[in-house]
């Protein structure tokens, strides 16, 4: 269980940084694919950094000696 969770974090947090970095270049393009991507991808990105926390807060509680 300990060697998931600490695989799903680094997953997660990598993850949160890839749709940030599309969501920014979504951002500055403009167009339709801003008009039609920037906005989703900003909520998966909040939805993949809530994530992440959490198993941070369940891998701190569970794990700490």
């Amino acid at each position: 269980m300990q060697n998931f969770v600490h695989f799903l974090i680094p997953a997660f947090a990598v993850a949160t940084f890839l749709v940030l970095c599309v969501g920014l270049y979504a951002l500055f393009r403009g167009g339709q694919f801003n008009r039609s991507y920037s906005n989703k991808l900003m909520r998966w990105r909040i939805l993949l950094q809530f994530i992440a926390i959490i198993l941070i807060g369940i891998a701190s509680f569970a794990f700490r000696n």
